[in-house]
């Protein structure tokens, strides 16, 4: 003989003692409307997807232009270590679609930017911060001497030349993107 657990039905009684413990049924959903937790759900997945179009909206123009700026810093603190190792001048010149290293060696050839909408606006010197007539006539000195004059170069990129980025060094310290138009030997802790 089956041994029920207890509290359960008898279920030698048949269908009509069970009927009780059936549910009820429940008034249609069309009435109801939507519970608090369907409505937070949307609002989370809305929220999720209003993050992703901002991030993809960002401005790619200053983007690409502060990716070439620290890209930039680093060439020019490698090569300013190249020139103290070497125990020679280094010269770094702007061309029209990028830069050139002059005085290691070996001697590397011409690089590009990263982005070819970015082009040298100014180049800056200690004197008076000049803007160069021809950024390529100018040059920024990185070495041999471990200690510089203060230098820095302005980026800007051509199809939005009000977009700009500053790179300086006060000559002891390495080259950083500071705040645009900061003084040289001033830079931003």
């Amino acid at each position: 003989m089956p041994t029920l657990a207890a509290g359960s039905p008898d279920l030698s009684a048949g269908p009509a003692r069970l009927a009780p413990l059936r549910a009820k049924p429940r008034p249609s959903r069309a009435h109801q409307g939507f519970t608090l937790l369907e409505l937070l759900v949307v609002l989370a997945i809305v929220a999720v997807a209003s993050a992703g179009v901002a991030l993809t909206l960002r401005d790619n123009t200053a983007s690409n232009l502060e990716r070439d700026a620290q890209r930039l810093a680093a060439v020019l603190e490698s090569a300013r270590a190249q020139s103290r190792m070497q125990g020679t001048p280094v010269l770094w010149r702007a061309t029209p679609r990028g830069f050139v290293l002059e005085g290691l060696n070996p001697p590397l050839p011409p690089q590009p930017w990263l982005s070819a909408d970015t082009s040298v606006s100014k180049l800056l010197h200690p004197v008076d911060a000049i803007t160069a007539p021809d950024p390529a006539s100018a040059a920024l000195t990185l070495g041999p001497e471990p200690l510089l004059q203060a230098q820095g170069v302005v980026l800007a990129a051509r199809s939005q030349p009000d977009t700009q980025i500053q790179l300086a060094s006060d000559g002891l310290r390495p080259f950083a993107i500071v705040p645009l138009g900061t003084p040289l030997g001033q830079q931003a802790p």
